[in-house]
């Protein structure tokens, strides 16, 4: 008698332990589903692929990466993106561009390499605006808002990265469309997208707790 007792206790706790570990298990991954979903479809009628189809704004905000990947060779999410500026602006879709990157260290500056990338493509200097405190996505797009006075403005990256950048502007009352640049095919991008994921969750956290740029400084003129 004694031992059928322990057996069922034994069952019992193992059955508490399995149903816990689903739950911390199936938690994380629903929440990770969940706000994906939500960004994505809250995006998605602000997103274009074709400059004839995108509504003119005065302003496009380029979003930063690096110009080169780790084994030093040309990174194509940043080539893309800012042929994808360029197009933009020859298009007459939008007047301005403000390149918004990592600019942390002297030995390191998205914002100086996306503007010599996008002169090199016939878009003249007088119009390109650099924020060199864009350290994020939502750093990048507060500011466009915060410090060059833009409410209503034109996101450009890639479709994935978009996304992301819309709904937070959204959340932060701007006037926004996103114009989305080629993506990368192939297995490389598998780290890209497991990435975009989590920090697509984590829009909802700084959201949550109303995270602010780590720098804003003065405000700049746009036009001036």
């Amino acid at each position: 008698m004694l031992g059928k007792r322990k057996n069922r206790k034994r069952q019992k706790w193992v059955k508490t332990a399995v149903v816990v570990t689903e739950i911390l298990f199936l938690t994380p991954l629903f929440v990770l589903l969940v706000s994906n979903l939500i960004i994505r479809i809250s995006a998605e009628s602000y997103l274009f692929d074709s400059p004839e189809e995108i509504p003119y704004n005065r302003v496009g905000l380029v979003l930063g990466t690096s110009h080169r990947v780790i084994n030093g060779g040309p990174n194509p999410y940043f080539h893309n993106r800012m042929q994808a500026a360029a197009h933009l602006y020859h298009s007459k879709k939008v007047s301005y561009l403000i390149v918004s990157g990592d600019n942390r260290t002297q030995y390191y500056n998205e914002p100086l390499q996306m503007k010599q990338a996008l002169i090199s493509l016939g878009v003249p200097d007088e119009v390109i605006y650099s924020d060199h405190a864009g350290l994020r996505t939502l750093d990048s797009v507060i500011r466009a808002r915060k410090v060059f006075g833009q409410d209503s403005i034109t996101i450009i990256s890639q479709r994935f990265h978009n996304q992301r950048a819309v709904y937070i502007a959204l959340r932060q009352q701007m006037e926004v469309v996103a114009f989305n640049a080629h993506d990368v095919p192939g297995d490389k991008t598998d780290k890209t997208r497991i990435r975009e994921w989590l920090a697509k969750t984590n829009v909802f956290w700084d959201l949550l707790i109303r995270r602010e740029p780590g720098h804003m400084g003065e405000s700049i003129v746009i036009g001036e």
